[in-house]
């Protein structure tokens, strides 16, 4: 399969964030609705506060060999001490099923063993089957059902055991 490499997101980059969350199927599972601009300029802003917490973890532009922008992945800390990160990853709807997701997951996982981390969640609609099945071939297992926003949230988590920890 084709090589993926993943950067993290800079300032020049919005372009492509914008991309994903303002198509409504990337985001049908996520918020239910593509982000206006207006909204997806504040999370790009958070987004970019975020990549600077650390300098191996934060939200990575994903793409192909030839270059193409497939979409997201992320792995988030929510400080810098953090001692749990968040795993995450969007692709355009012409990537799915055709097994980036697992890959982006399996290289973030990668990163995630190097460092001291008590372990790794991911949040996804109980009703992404694609993602449970993604997150569960990792290793991932289910940790509770939670409301966020108003909208229907799974959380699964992973222990990690980093060379690090």
């Amino acid at each position: 399969m084709t090589q993926l490499t993943l950067e993290k997101f800079t300032a020049a980059d919005f372009a492509d964030y914008r991309q994903l969350v303002g198509n409504a199927e990337v985001m049908a599972m996520i918020t239910e609705r593509a982000l206006p601009e207006h909204e997806a300029r504040a999370d790009f802003d958070k987004l970019l506060a975020n990549n600077a917490l650390h300098p191996l973890f934060g939200s990575f532009k994903v793409r192909d060999a030839a270059g193409r922008f497939l979409g997201l992945g992320k792995l988030t800390l929510e400080s810098a001490d953090s001692r749990e990160a968040e795993l995450g990853y969007m692709l355009l709807p012409e990537y799915w099923g055709k097994g980036w997701g697992g890959r982006i997951a399996a290289q973030l996982l990668a990163l995630a063993q190097t460092q001291a981390l008590d372990g790794i969640f991911a949040i996804i609609d109980p009703a992404n089957v694609a993602s449970r099945k993604i997150l569960t071939n990792h290793g991932f297992v289910h940790r509770e059902y939670k409301d966020f926003d108003g909208l229907p949230g799974e959380i699964l988590y992973r222990k990690t055991v980093g060379e690090n920890a």
